[in-house]
Order: structure tokens, then C-alpha cells, then sequence
């Protein structure tokens, strides 16, 4: 009888060191697991733009020139890091929400921006130092390229939201005579990812 008592004693403490052998083993295998995860989590796509912080008043230099506005029309210099696996080519855009038609207002449209491309220069958006093969697509202005900041005189700052989209094709295959909405269209309807910075300008 107490034989048996200690053999059973035996079994049940065998089986309870098993059982926490198991559980640290787990608890380990867990560990391991979400330490991988976080070792290889994706970067943050973002956009600098050494002319613009965020929220920032744009300078005349990348201002409109004309429609009574007197600036220089200059595109401002973006920087980006962080595509997504996959990224094939990028789309630049300036938009202005706040614009009296309804609609905003589409003051910049570029793509076709090559995969290993990091950022655009200053006076890109007017022909200078274009990266190879891009392309620029129509504004709102009535032409291609870029077209700086023109608001009503009087208004309250407006917002141009400045935006870098990672897309999954090389090439957006538009017409040369797209509108913005249809190359945006065409943007999202292909985007990994976007990066936004916002500058804001009044008169």
C-alpha cells in the first residue's frame, strides 16, 4: 500500500515537471515568435521637404507667378524613405482642398518617377532635373507642371498637401492629355503606399 502511495506520488510529479517543461517551452517559442515580428516590421513610408514643414507657410520662391500673384513658381525639393517591398515607381501630387470651385485645385502632377528614385529637386516640377522618364501631367492651371500657390486675396491660409504614392507598376498608361483626376484615378487605383506633408500660404 505505500509502495503504491509513493509510485503514484512518482507518476504525478513526473507529470507536473512535464507539463511546466511544456508551458516554458511554449512561453519561449512565443517569445521568439513576436521578437521575429518585430524584427522585420515594415518601415514608415514618409516625405520630407526641405523648403515646407508641416503645416508651414510656403515661401514665395514656390509661389504662383501670375492670375496677380507674384511669386518665383518654383517646385520646393522632397525627399521620401521607406517605400514598401514592391514598389515599381512613384506619383507626386499638389492639391489645394481649399480652393472656391468645388472641387480644390490641382496645382501639381507627376509620374512615371523611377522605383529607385529618393526625392525630386527643386525646379523639377517646371523641367529641371526631372528624374529620367517621368512625366507631368496636366493642372488645373491648364498645362503641365507645376504651378505654385495662388489663393483668393483675403482668404484664410490654404492647405497644399504635397503627397508621395508608392505604386506597384512602372508606368501609369494614360494619355498624354489626361486630366488630374484621371491620372489620380489611375494613382490610387495602383498605390503601395503615400507620404504627406502640408504647407500652408495666403495673400
Amino acid at each position: 500500500m505505500l509502495g503504491s502511495l509513493h509510485y503514484r506520488t512518482a507518476i504525478l510529479g513526473t507529470t507536473m515537471l512535464a507539463i511546466c517543461v511544456a508551458s516554458l517551452g511554449a512561453q519561449a517559442t512565443a517569445s521568439k515568435g513576436k521578437a521575429k515580428a518585430k524584427a522585420v516590421a515594415p518601415t514608415h513610408f514618409r516625405i520630407t521637404a526641405p523648403d515646407l514643414t508641416a503645416k508651414g507657410r510656403i515661401a514665395q520662391e514656390h509661389a504662383f507667378n501670375g492670375m496677380g500673384c507674384t511669386g518665383q513658381n518654383v517646385s520646393p525639393a522632397l525627399t521620401w524613405s521607406g517605400a514598401p517591398a514592391g514598389t515599381k515607381s512613384f506619383a507626386v501630387t499638389a492639391y489645394d482642398p481649399d480652393a472656391p470651385t468645388g472641387s480644390g485645385w490641382w496645382h501639381w502632377v507627376m509620374y512615371n518617377i523611377p522605383a529607385d528614385a529618393t526625392g525630386l529637386q527643386a525646379g523639377a516640377g517646371n523641367g529641371r532635373n526631372a528624374p529620367r522618364g517621368s512625366q507631368q501631367g496636366n493642372t488645373d492651371f491648364g498645362s503641365k507642371g507645376y504651378g505654385g500657390p495662388c489663393p483668393p486675396p483675403g482668404d484664410k491660409p490654404h492647405h497644399y498637401h504635397f503627397t508621395v504614392y508608392a505604386l506597384k507598376t512602372d508606368k501609369l498608361d494614360v494619355p498624354g492629355n489626361a486630366t488630374a483626376a484621371m491620372v489620380g484615378y489611375n494613382i490610387n487605383a495602383n498605390k503601395l503606399a503615400s507620404a504627406r506633408i502640408t504647407g500652408l500660404y495666403a495673400r
